[in-house]
């Protein structure tokens, strides 16, 4: 397995030189986040590093190979597992983001999502536990009762307890209309949740002294589809007269799923047997809220596609600069060895540079969409936040998918660059590629990303939501167009972002004759739309450096993988182009019986 280290220089210049964040943190402290000065930056990216590299990566194996172990009494994480989260939590990491009136620091969720990037490439399967915590935590800071807020924030803002969210049963997975899980009322107010869950990441665990459930489910008499679903707070133990874990609550893990991969995180079948819960904010309106703890988990997930890329890169790196194979096509480069390094052959370099630039593109995306968030959930200007929001509402599918979805290839990259040896166990290749499958397929496939982009984020805003984007890369590009040096980047982003918009139209009006041309066209789409939105941000990096110049290394090889991105990744947008306009009677002619063999 790759030890991991974190890029360090890259995450910095991604965040105080691409997205400003010094300015943007000044300007949150002005609102309603504490103050972020440059030094707590640093000291937060360098000892979160230490953290991930030297106590996370060591067990990212391990945890491969024990996996999680099942009993009645509980579920065991591997070895190690327990003694690093007593580390996170006695280093105050899960209070990082949290709300200061419930114990937490009230840093800015973008600097959060810097140190979910660090624990996500060390070790995946342990960071889900706390990465899910957290969000259920700021779901119940949004939308729980002020005394379910006081009972249950402060133990999960500081780590003490854990979260997750229970949506899929087993005769529906994204179909949340059609779950069965019952709420009675009781007299106190409170509810007896009754029904069966599966794939609940991080359901039961040893890390944490309590765990709190947020279990969607439909009170008696409710209307039957997504409109009838209510959300509860449902705890593994129920809380003590003086707030302390109490009584075992009527929840239980009937099983874990044996897997693909993430073996060390475990997915649970849970069971509610008449347990107690308590509805969290209105009656039929738990979609509503688990949408904003399910938006942070899909931004999450789409970490997972750029932590996954960045891991495997690291790997094939280290390989293809020490592995010996074969002479270069154009004479010796390393005349006193047997061979030359495979790093000097161009389709071992055409992998690594197709890494580099879906890694080092994706991060800035991530954290240009992280900004986003924090602007539409804590300006005080009201017309910002809502702008704000709404980009980050069309935004976050595409990073979702897009970057999981290039996170796979670039793992399966790496495994290529060992060749045979990266076939093989020890080494770790493989590892990435099994624990990266499932990131496109929870949280939404990317089918389902895709059909909520073009269906919901672009057709459903009438093609609003997608004209405030490209306006603002087609300004971006006019700020540019004077500048002789850029014109090999501007001239074809600008041409796609003209270009989006019509494929955009012409797909609508498609669908007004045939809905199912939404349908047919929209993973396409939706990878153009990732190509494009990593065009941009690539874009803005040549022009940082462009400015630094020649003599900076790392600007220059900057420079270069936003050339390479732009010549050897950016065509692949006339594929999906073609394809998404060939129409749907190619993908929907052939009847059902048809598919038998």
């Amino acid at each position: 397995m790759p030890q991991y280290k974190a890029p360090l220089r890259d995450i910095n210049f991604v965040l105080k030189n691409v997205l400003n964040c010094n300015e943007h943190y000044t300007t949150l402290s002005k609102t309603r986040r504490e103050e972020v000065s440059e030094d707590l930056v640093d000291a937060i990216i360098s000892e979160g590093a230490k953290f991930a590299e030297n106590v996370l990566s060591p067990l990212n194996q391990v945890g491969d190979q024990e996996g999680c172990t099942w009993s009645p009494e509980g579920v065991k994480t591997p070895t190690g597992f327990k003694e690093a989260y007593q580390q996170f939590y006695e280093g105050g990491w899960p209070s990082m983001t949290a709300d200061a009136k419930f114990g937490g620091q009230g840093l800015p969720n973008s600097l959060g999502l810097v140190m979910t990037e660090m624990i996500s490439s060390s070790n995946w399967s342990w960071g889900m536990y706390t990465g899910l915590s957290q969000s259920a935590a700021r779901l119940l800071e949004n939308y729980a009762a002020g005394d379910l807020q006081e009972t249950y924030l402060p133990k999960m803002s500081d780590g003490t307890w854990g979260g997750t969210m229970c949506l899929t049963e087993p005769h529906c997975g994204s179909d949340l209309g059609i779950l069965r899980t019952k709420a009675e009322a009781n007299a106190d107010g409170s509810y007896n949740i009754t029904g069966t869950k599966i794939f609940i990441s991080g359901g039961e665990h040893d890390l944490m002294e309590n765990i709190v459930h947020l279990v969607l489910a439909r009170i008696e008499g409710a209307p039957m589809g997504t409109k009838g679903i209510s959300l509860f707070l449902v705890p593994k133990f129920l809380p003590d007269a003086n707030g302390e874990v109490g009584e075992r609550n009527g929840v239980a893990c009937g099983s874990i799923e044996h897997k693909m991969g993430i073996h060390g995180n475990a997915t649970c079948v849970m069971n509610f047997d008449s347990a107690k819960g308590f509805l969290v904010g209105e009656e039929n309106r738990g979609l509503n809220a688990m949408f904003h703890m399910m938006n942070s988990a899909r931004l999450g997930t789409a970490m997972q596609g750029l932590a996954a890329g960045e891991l495997a890169f690291q790997g094939a790196l280290t390989y293809a600069r020490e592995r010996l194979q074969m002479r270069s096509l154009t004479g010796p480069k390393n005349p006193d060895g047997p061979a030359d390094p495979l790093i000097v052959h161009p389709d071992v370099r055409r992998m690594l540079l197709t890494q580099k630039a879906f890694a080092e593109g994706s991060r800035a995306f991530i954290y240009w969409l992280a900004q986003l968030l924090d602007t539409s959930y804590f300006s005080d200007d009201e017309e910002a936040a809502k702008e704000a929001g709404e980009l980050a509402e069309l935004l976050t599918p595409i990073a979702k998918a897009f970057i999981t979805e290039t996170g796979l290839e670039s793992a399966n990259h790496g495994v290529q660059v060992y060749g045979g040896h990266g076939f093989i166990a020890e080494w770790g290749m493989e590892q990435i590629v099994r624990d990266l499958r499932i990131s496109t397929l929870y949280e939404g496939t990317t089918g389902i990303q895709a059909l909520d982009l073009l269906g919901r984020k672009v057709m459903g805003t009438g093609g609003a939501s997608l004209a405030r984007y490209t306006k603002l890369i087609h300004k971006f590009c006019k700020s540019q167009e004077d500048r002789p040096e850029m014109a090999g980047f501007i001239g074809k982003l600008a041409e796609l972002n003209k270009e989006w918009g019509e494929i955009t139209g012409k797909l609508g009006e498609k669908a007004m004759a045939n809905a199912d041309e939404v349908g047919a066209a929209s993973v396409d789409y939706l990878m153009y739309s990732g190509y494009v939105s990593l065009a941009f941000m690539w874009a803005k990096m040549a022009v940082l450096a462009l400015d630094a110049g020649e003599d900076d290394g790392f600007m220059k090889a900057k420079l270069q993988t936003a050339k390479f991105y732009f010549d050897r990744l950016l065509p692949r947008t006339e594929a999906h182009k073609l394809a998404m306009l060939s129409g749907a009677d190619s993908t929907m002619a052939m009847d059902a019986e048809a598919f038998a063999f």
